[in-house]
């Protein structure tokens, strides 16, 4: 789960593709920027008991980030972003 949610921090925060001539540039992850630990949220993981069978714990983590974040920012500042990355030249410790 905490890594599935650093994902999709990096992802929409400050994740980005660029593409030339239709090739990506970034062709693997040495390539893309990516959260460090020292700028990784604190992250406190529940995971509830419930009825079904199991599935992934890491992956359902990723879609709701995005979200999540264009919320708090969106309460913070009243402003809403509505692109990703929402924030491509920030680094996490400066939001």
């Amino acid at each position: 789960m905490q890594g599935g949610i650093i994902h999709g921090l990096n992802g929409d925060s400050m994740g980005r593709s660029t593409f030339v001539k239709g090739v990506a540039q970034q062709t693997n992850f040495n390539k893309s920027r990516m959260m460090r630990l020292n700028e990784a949220p604190l992250i406190e993981v529940h995971i509830m008991e419930n009825k079904y069978d199991p599935s992934g714990t890491g992956e359902p983590a990723v879609p709701p980030v995005a979200p999540a974040v264009a919320n708090a920012y969106a309460k913070l500042t009243g402003k809403w972003q509505t692109t990703l990355p929402f924030f491509p030249t920030a680094t996490m410790g400066g939001l």
